[in-house]
This record gives C-alpha cells, structure tokens and sequence, in this order.
C-alpha cells in the first residue's frame, strides 16, 4: 500500500462553456472569446503547477473542476487527476476539497484558482514553506479576494460568512485567521482593463480579438 502523499496543489476551475466563464470579460471578448481565455488560462496554471510538482515529489496535483464531471475534465485538459468540486457556493467546496485531503493523511494543502497568470513556481514554494511554521497562507489579489490558500490543518472558519466575489473577501476571510501568513500581492483578471497585464504574462499564444 502506498503512503499517501505530504503535500497537496489543488487548482480550482470551470468546464469551458461559452457564457459562463469569464462572464465580466465578455463586452471585451465575446462569449466564445472570454471562453478561450478561461482556457488559456486554466492551461496556463496547470503548466505551471505541473512544473512546479516535479522539483518535490511529496506533492500531489489535483485539478478540482466545477460544471462538469471528472470524465469531462479529462477530455478537456488530458491526463491528470481530475475531481468535481460539488454542491455549494464557494466557500462550501473550498472547505469540501481541503477537507477530504486531510482526511487522506495530507499535511499540507495549497488551492489556487487559474485568474492570477503571474502566480509563479517561487510564490508556490513560498506558501508551502510558510505552512511549516503557519496554520494559513493567504496569497492576497488586488482587488481584495486571494489567488492562493494554504493550510496545515482544517479551518472550516475561514470559508463561512464571505461575500465571494467582492472586495472584502481577504478582509473576511482574515477576520477568522488574525495569525495568517501573507504573501505578496498579485493581480487577478476580472474585468477588461485586466487584459493587457495578463495578456504579457500569459505570452505570445494570448493574443485576442475585442470586440469593442
């Protein structure tokens, strides 16, 4: 029997469905747009998180997909492990996910979202550091919500009674874990004038069409 795995990178995303990602984007890009950019970035993030588990191989990769079934995330993104996030708002299927690696023996656990494309391997390796020494590691977004959050053990507290979406996530969220380590600040794309930062990180494959 295998040991379980210390560690593990869980990504958060959506089944690709043209209307339903990126929908504040989509005056800018179109529907099928806004789609093909939740794409690239959810493709982006998996790369990264990819390249990043084989400098340890402690950590396990999960990608954790609303909207769809895990047979439907294989199609989408290939090979990996891919599971439903389930019922519930946000916070309920944070808690779900971080809840069940626990009680498979893991010790550490990191869940970022795939809206932060200069989220990089150094930042990753930061936050599961920080858990040697923190019960929480926040990556903080500019725009008051977070890219990243890490755990070393269960905090239900932490994802109840948040308004997601809005500029008070972070604040609301640390009004439950005074203690938490804070990471650096990062952008997020959520709105068109988030485009052309993101577009230089993403690269060269990221260019998009406006609509006006």
């Amino acid at each position: 029997m295998s040991e379980a795995p210390k560690k593990q990178l869980i990504i958060f995303t959506r089944l690709p469905c043209p209307g339903r990602n990126k929908t504040r984007l989509i005056p800018a890009l179109g529907e099928a747009g806004a789609t093909h950019f939740h794409d690239r970035l959810t493709r982006h993030t998996l790369s990264l998180a990819r390249n990043f588990c084989k400098s340890d191989p402690d950590i396990q990769l999960i990608v954790r997909l609303d909207g769809g079934f895990s047979e439907e995330g294989q199609e989408w993104l290939g090979k990996c492990d891919i599971r439903a996030q389930g019922e519930g708002d946000l916070g309920e299927r944070l808690d779900r996910a971080v809840n069940e690696a626990f009680l498979d023996g893991v010790r550490q656990v990191v869940v970022i979202g795939t809206d932060c494309p200069e989220l990089d391997e150094r930042i990753l390796g930061e936050a599961f550091v920080a858990l040697l020494e923190h019960p929480l590691v926040f990556g903080p977004a500019c725009d008051g919500g977070y890219y990243l959050v890490g755990l070393s053990a269960p905090f239900p507290a932490v994802f109840q009674n948040i308004d997601w979406g809005g500029p008070e996530v972070l604040r609301q969220s640390l009004a439950a874990a005074p203690g938490a380590c804070l990471l650096e600040s990062l952008p997020d794309v959520d709105v068109p004038d988030d485009l052309p930062a993101a577009m230089i990180a993403l690269g060269p494959a990221s260019t998009f069409r406006f609509t006006g």
